[in-house]
């Protein structure tokens, strides 16, 4: 495959980048980016900003927060992580599976002699403990596909981070973290630095060097740094889509975690909106003003997800479980 180059190490632009060429550089075939952030927690595009990080924590060590446009969870990124993303042109968004799109990077890995392999939703494991979680979107023909790389990560920022902020649980939390979540370098050749695994990821990825790189023209650069200027930098698109309703419910399935906040006047849902770290691959938003009028009843709302359940908007969770929601 034919790859790009990042703009630097800024978790804003980073995230930016990955929007703007979904939208933008078009190509025949797959492209992919290797890439690394700053301290950074990056959350999903359905989950409450304010539930999934630890603030104090975030202003005192200067650690960015970027809303993403995939769904799933939070992750925490810094200088030892590594990112990739996938750009694959696909003529549908139905039937897509997450372990044929992390292929070419199981792949790398195996050619490394590291034993990964995918399981679960969306992740990929060696030696049973998670390395990597991955999320995608589909738009204008493409799929992008995008997660992270755990090579040697500082466990115990990434659980401060995140959303334990009591100092009685930071140890308790950190060890369960470290006993779940492993380090690629753990299962790496000795001696193999994160930019060896680097150089030999994109190695691999680019057909033994073969493939050569997409140049961003500096019209495209300009591009990307207005587009995180507007969006991605913004507190109203990082914290300021996470807000208050009336009605409250949520749920975990095997699809992922979901909850629904509804404001509801005399009967009539006036908005709504769902958090969460299920995995869609279009935007939920899309059909948002099918719910706007709608009485709040369980039984008024069911057709709205019957009507929409082909498009996945709410991944692998079903009608029954997501009716379910409005029946608390």
């Amino acid at each position: 495959m034919r790859y790009v180059t990042y703009l630097g190490t800024d978790a804003y632009t980073n995230i930016a980048t990955d929007t703007w060429i979904l939208n933008n550089l078009h190509a025949d075939e797959p492209i992919f980016a290797l890439w690394q952030n700053n301290n950074a927690v990056i959350v999903g595009k359905n989950q409450n900003t304010f539930g999934e990080v630890n603030q104090e924590f975030i202003d005192q060590h200067q650690i960015e927060v970027v809303r993403r446009v995939t769904g799933g969870g939070a992750v925490y990124h810094d200088l030892g992580n590594l990112n990739f993303t996938l750009f694959v042109p696909l003529d549908s968004s139905a039937n897509t599976d997450f372990k044929q799109f992390s292929e070419p990077v199981l792949k790398a890995l195996h050619n490394l002699g590291i034993p990964a392999e995918a399981t679960g939703r969306n992740d990929l494991v060696v030696n049973g403990k998670k390395i990597s979680g991955v999320a995608q979107r589909y738009a204008k023909g493409y799929l992008m596909h995008h997660g992270t790389l755990l090579f040697d990560s500082n466990v115990d920022t990434m659980v401060r981070a995140l959303n334990v902020a009591d100092e009685k649980f930071i140890s308790k939390a950190a060890k369960s973290v470290r006993s779940r979540v492993g380090m690629i370098k753990e299962a790496a050749p000795e001696g193999l630095t994160l930019q060896d695994f680097w150089e030999a990821v994109q190695y691999e990825l680019t057909d033994h060097g073969r493939d050569s790189e997409i140049l961003l023209t500096p019209e495209q650069k300009q591009e990307i740094i207005r587009l995180t200027a507007d969006q991605f930098s913004t507190w109203d698109w990082n914290y300021g889509q996470s807000p208050n309703f009336n009605f409250k419910n949520h749920a975990k399935y095997d699809g992922g975690i979901i909850e629904v906040q509804v404001q509801v006047e005399s009967g009539v849902i006036q908005d709504i909106n769902f958090t969460g770290d299920f995995l869609m691959l279009r935007d939920w938003r899309d059909i948002k003003d099918q719910f706007i009028g709608l009485p709040f009843e369980a039984d008024q709302i069911r057709p709205v997800f019957e009507k929409n359940q082909d498009q996945q908007y709410f991944g692998t969770i079903s009608v029954d479980e997501l009716t379910q929601l409005f029946e608390a």
